[in-house]
């Protein structure tokens, strides 16, 4: 029943609240199974720790909040899968391409710093 599902999906995605995230449905024997599928974004936000939010009351959030690099390695190792990149430092990129957009820094570094050295090789990204 439709109510059974939207009761799994509100029970699946609590500790995700505040927060926009994808879903997905696996129907077999009419029976839904729910899993979450967390963005870039999402989990960069996570990482940063705020509170969580009233999004019908609280518009337009800057996240300025400053995270570390491990926790950019960590998320790219949770997006690895549904990466397109070769290499988990390409996929560490693209995670840091997510972090300029959502507004927050890297160990008080700005994320296009980071890009730069990692292209250059100054900083060196564990491999997978």
């Amino acid at each position: 029943s439709p109510k059974k599902v939207g009761d799994d999906i509100a029970k699946a995605t609590s500790d995700w609240k505040g927060l926009k995230i994808t879903v997905k449905l696996v129907i077999q024997n009419r029976q839904a199974q729910i899993e979450v599928v967390p963005s870039a974004a999402s989990l960069l936000i996570r990482a940063l720790k705020e509170p969580p939010r009233d999004r019908k009351k609280v518009k337009h959030v800057k996240h300025n909040g400053n995270i570390t690099f491990e926790d950019i390695v960590t998320i790219a190792r949770t997006m690895r899968p549904r990466s397109m990149a070769r290499k988990l430092s390409g996929t560490v990129k693209e995670i840091l391409g997510t972090s300029q957009s959502v507004g927050c820094t890297i160990d008080g570094c700005h994320p296009q710093d980071l890009i730069k050295q990692i292209d250059s090789g100054e900083l060196e990204v564990p491999e997978e």
